[in-house]
């Protein structure tokens, strides 16, 4: 700079350097600078003596400082109003955007978690709460399995819409938790509506009217308004109108599980160890006249609007149950909103998640084990509390401090109704659901109970759920489950309740709908389950093809043979290699079938695991084999899991030997090790090696005997294939024997052996 400048003089500022003063605006072009504060002198920027810059009248360092506290105050302000925000961006938190958000998101929690290390109860209740129901982002890829898996499998099934619900469908796996399954049948063309005038012209669909009671608010009647074709379950009710009836409406589905026996359990169908209820169900596109208030009635910020149009759209079902105090319920069916529920349940945040499954907890560990109060309460009622407290209170209330306080709330809403004998239903409040339940005789044992648990604070709580762990909480923390596992179990017995596919068009649908799924997913263990369908379904589709046998186009049929078959080997260890060693026996390549055969057996040792719903005995052996954490879902089950082998209704690579048990069932599933020694003795057979066919049979029968990879879902197809194998070993009476062992199986019964017992016993 100029130090003879002659603006020097002028400047009362000058500097006693004689450098003269230059503005920041000089040097950086700014006219203006925006400082809302206070400032006596204009900031100038000069030489200090080291030969840098020296800024004088800081503004800028003020203008930092005002922008940090306006920052830190926004930041307090979105904290505060989080959860509002949530509800906002991601009003579904079951979709793969929020888990998405999850999974980037690592420290989402990081500000309650400071807030739980002032209260000392507060954090050892979510700890172990988190221990026992897993973490969020556990929850949420728990809901989007059951999302994924409904939607592949009923986008190929051509029969009905599976809807899974309850409990683990909401993402909560708790231990004696069952898999619930709806089913709306899709080939019974009815409409159901409020009233006859939403009726339109002309009529294409046998229609209903919904026609609620007075007496009975949670149930319905249908009332047949218009008839397509005649029907077998119509009877005259209330002068010349016909009704449809319950009980024939559940005789008529009980032949659609024939996998496994079927028993009443309330409105379901279930198996022998209730494992699995299924319920048949009637839709209704439209909400029942008493439901429509609860749209519109006024409540906080939950549920979102979005939420409620959701299931506005998606109408009700009805489940074939009446009500237990009516005599004439044949004509009355429950008005049910699963999947609005689970809509709802999908909508929570994670802090509501915790406490559903805290009240549960309670449920089980405290209040069922009161052999007065036992019985008393379910888990419905606790969640319809949780319904009604989230839609009064703020969202902001159910917060992850506030954990306790939410519970309480809960609890304070369960006393009240019991009080009064009253639980009124979260749609419909005039359907009480304490009605045959819950009265006067016996409330004030429950009424005990609850006050007990709101007397004990969060220290009872705490001693009655976690006692096991307050004296192991080491041990307890060292053999816990990891949720990887926890969830690889989850998904196991979910796959044990798949329906098969009879169209071909429909399987290569839900091949395009999985590989979408792989495309678009951002879970790695959902696109590893969506890969484990994507085999699934090329199993299917290697079975719909036609005969690899025709004389036409053989090369170009064979080659989509192979390119199915290869990508169905991807579901376990075993399976996918039956299925193509039983192409191969088809085909007459006998030998490349036993080598095949050889190397399914070599796999199939005791140390294996088979896949379905009885899985969730064996965690702990899963867990501590040596199956390396890094490995994915299908890479595991292609160490550790054996599956059945499942043929389709007409199969076009099942044995023709095999054939009549194909023509009269949907399915026909066959343990790995019982289908590895008949091909072998099929093989041999064909072969003419009677020495090693004596052998194979002799392995088959010890095989049955000891009942090696046998459950109760293909016993009796396994006895039948004992029989068919003695039947072509020339071994009559034998073959007599294991037929008739068959029908006496306590569970579902193959439909061909007693043709074939028939049929040999003529001989």
């Amino acid at each position: 700079m100029n130090g003879n400048s002659t603006n020097q003089d002028s400047n009362d500022d000058g500097n006693l350097f004689g450098m003269r003063k230059i503005p920041y605006w000089e040097i950086y072009g700014v006219k203006r600078f925006p400082y809302r504060g206070r400032r006596k002198f204009t900031p100038l920027l000069y030489q200090s003596f080291d030969g840098g810059m020296k800024i004088s009248n800081d503004v800028f360092g003020l203008t930092i400082r005002q922008f940090e506290r306006i920052y830190t105050a926004c930041l307090e302000r979105r904290i505060t109003q989080q959860q509002w925000i949530l509800n906002l961006r991601y009003p579904d938190k079951s979709s793969n955007e929020y888990l998405e958000y999850l999974q980037n998101c690592t420290d989402c929690t990081k500000d309650h978690l400071l807030w739980l290390e002032k209260k000392p109860g507060d954090k050892y209740l979510y700890e172990h709460l988190v221990e026992r129901v897993g973490t969020e982002i556990d929850i949420r890829t728990r809901q989007r399995l059951f999302i994924i898996s409904d939607n592949i499998e009923n986008e190929f099934s051509s029969h009905q819409i599976k809807i899974s619900s309850g409990s683990l469908a909401e993402g909560l796996d708790l231990p004696g938790s069952d898999i619930d399954i709806m089913y709306v049948n899709k080939i019974e063309e009815a409409d159901i509506i409020q009233n006859v005038r939403s009726i339109k012209r002309p009529i294409h669909r046998t229609t209903y009217v919904m026609e609620t009671d007075i007496d009975h608010p949670g149930f319905t009647r249908l009332r047949l308004v218009a008839e397509k074709k005649k029907g077998s379950f119509f009877v005259p009710f209330a002068g010349k109108s016909l009704y449809l009836r319950v009980n024939p409406f559940v005789e008529m589905n009980k032949q659609s599980i024939p996998t496994m026996a079927v028993f009443k359990h309330g409105p379901c169908l279930s198996d022998q160890n209730q494992m699995i209820d299924f319920a048949f169900c009637l839709r209704s596109k439209y909400l029942p006249h008493n439901a429509i208030p609860w749209a519109y009635r006024h409540r906080r910020q939950w549920p979102p609007n979005i939420v409620i149009d959701r299931i506005i759209d998606y109408g009700c079902l009805m489940v074939p149950i009446g009500p237990k105090n009516e005599s004439n319920y044949d004509f009355l069916w429950r008005l049910s909103f699963s999947i609005a529920e689970k809509i709802l349940v999908h909508s929570f945040n994670f802090t509501q998640l915790l406490c559903y499954g805290l009240l549960k907890l309670t449920l089980k560990n405290i209040i069922n084990r009161d052999n007065d109060a036992k019985e008393l309460l379910c888990s419905y009622f606790l969640k319809t509390a949780l319904f009604w407290v989230s839609e009064e209170e703020d969202i902001e209330t159910f917060q992850l401090p506030k954990l306790y306080f939410c519970f309480s709330l809960c609890l304070d809403k369960l006393i009240s109704w019991v009080n009064i004998c009253y639980c009124p239903n979260y749609f419909i409040p005039e359907h009480n659901m304490f009605l045959e339940k819950i009265n006067q005789s016996n409330n004030k044992i429950l009424l005990c109970v609850l006050e007990s648990i709101k007397c004990g604070g969060i220290d009872g709580l705490i001693t009655n759920l976690f006692q096991l762990d307050n004296a192991n909480h080491r041990i307890s923390r060292t053999n816990s489950e990891s949720s990887s596992v926890m969830l690889e179990f989850l998904f196991y017995r979910l796959n044990g309740s798949t329906s098969a596919p009879i169209d071909i068009q429909s399987c290569f649908k839900g091949l395009a709908l999985t590989e979408s799924f792989i495309k678009s997913e951002s879970s790695t263990f959902i696109v590893n389950a969506c890969k484990y369908h994507y085999a699934e379904i090329s199993q299917y589709i290697s079975q719909l093809l036609p005969s690899p046998n025709t004389r036409d186009n053989t090369y170009n049929i064979h080659k989509r043979y192979h390119r199915h078959l290869q990508d169905g080997i991807k579901t376990d260890a075993v399976s996918g290699w039956l299925l193509y060693a039983s192409f191969h026996y088809v085909i007459g390549q006998y030998n490349v079938t036993l080598r095949l055969t050889d190397y399914v057996l070599s796999r199939c040792t005791p140390d294996m695991r088979k896949i379905g719903h009885e899985q969730h005995r064996e965690k702990n052996y899963y867990n501590s084999k040596n199956v390396h954490s890094t490995l994915t879902l299908i890479e595991r089950m292609k160490i550790c899991i054996v599956d059945s082998v499942t043929y389709l209704q007409h199969s076009s690579i099942i044995p023709e030997e095999l054939q009549l048990e194909v023509k009269e069932s949907p399915c026909f599933t066959v343990p790995p090790v019982i289908l590895s020694h008949c091909l072998r003795f099929l093989c041999y057979h064909h072969l003419g090696d009677i020495s090693k066919s004596q052998q194979a049979l002799h392995s088959l029968y010890l095989t049955g005997k000891n009942q090696h990879f046998m459950s109760n879902v293909g016993f009796s197809e396994s006895v039948t294939i004992l029989g068919v194998c003695f039947e072509i070993s020339g071994d009559k009476k034998a073959a007599y024997q294991w037929y008739d062992f068959a029908l006496q199986c306590p569970y579902f019964v193959c439909p061909s052996a007693k043709i074939r017992k028939s049929k040999v016993f003529e001989i």
